[in-house]
């Protein structure tokens, strides 16, 4: 796993990058003096391990060292397709929590018992993007530094010019299936049939057009922010799609004794502003989650 960053002061780094670590340890260490588990933290003290959505990488990375900063036990992040992840979880992986990309995966732990239902949480929301590579002149409204309208009847066959659609498999893959109810709507899906290059998460599919393997690719809007070799073309419509639900909760074989505390720190004030700065957004109402 890649090292996680660190807040560290040297004379390169910018005033506003000291001040806003400063505001998110001052909005940890208030919210860790509330929790008395943090006693609990030792050396030597077993990890937590969060199995999470390849998505949430870069937020959970920052995250990492602000957790760490409160004296509880250490980290083991374990980033994959949130389909991978219940599959790995129902077959006895160790985990202590979990963060799922859509709500059907983590139905699917709940039917199965393997998480605790009262702990479900829903901590994020997203938007989905069309993304093509940042230097690729071959898009036409890349060309023109325009935008791209994602309306029904748009013809992204066309936009491809010869080459393939980049986004998770549609099977298995929250990202995927969000990608293929967007393109169903606009009535482009059964035109790009033989046109898709399907990958096991969504970091792939964005791995692919940012090395201009693929023309066009379908992502979160938070992994295209993360992603400098890219730029997002357009913004599907909420209407497009299910209404992305990212949910949270605790596996119901952990028992470690700060799951519950590291459950709370996800949710905190400090967390949430880390996640808004990568791109995600609040959780969507429940009414309109599916």
């Amino acid at each position: 796993m890649d090292a996680a960053p660190r807040f560290t002061s040297s004379g390169a780094d910018t005033g506003s990058g000291r001040r806003r670590a400063l505001r998110l340890l001052a909005a940890t260490s208030a919210w860790a003096a509330v929790h008395p588990l943090r006693a609990l933290a030792a050396s030597g003290a077993t990890p937590l391990t969060l199995f999470a959505a390849a998505s949430t990488r870069d937020a959970l990375l920052e995250l990492e060292p602000i957790w760490a900063r409160t004296g509880q036990a250490g980290l083991r992040l374990v980033f994959a397709a949130s389909s991978a992840l219940a599959r790995q979880i129902e077959q006895g992986a160790p985990a202590d929590l979990v963060l799922s990309a859509d709500t059907a995966w983590m139905q699917y732990l709940d039917q199965r018992a393997l998480v605790t239902r009262s702990s479900i949480h829903p901590l994020l929301g997203n938007a989905l993007v069309l993304i093509a590579p940042a230097k690729d002149a071959r898009h036409p409204a890349l060309a023109a530094g325009q935008q791209l309208r994602l309306a029904p009847g748009v013809d992204l066959r066309a936009a491809l010019a010869g080459g393939r659609l980049a986004l998770g498999d549609v099977r298995s893959v929250p990202a995927g299936r969000y990608a293929q109810a967007a393109l169903a709507w606009l009535g482009a899906w059964d035109a790009l049939q033989g046109h898709l290059a399907m990958s096991e998460n969504v970091r792939a599919a964005l791995a692919l057009v940012a090395r201009g393997e693929a023309p066009l690719g379908i992502v979160y809007a938070s992994d295209a922010q993360v992603e400098p070799r890219v730029r997002v073309l357009a913004v599907f419509p909420r209407q497009a799609h299910p209404a992305i639900l990212y949910p949270l909760a605790r596996v119901a074989a952990s028992r470690h004794p700060q799951a519950e505390t590291f459950h709370a720190f996800l949710r905190s004030a400090a967390a949430s502003e880390v996640f808004r700065r990568h791109g995600f957004l609040p959780p969507p109402s429940a009414g309109s989650a599916s």
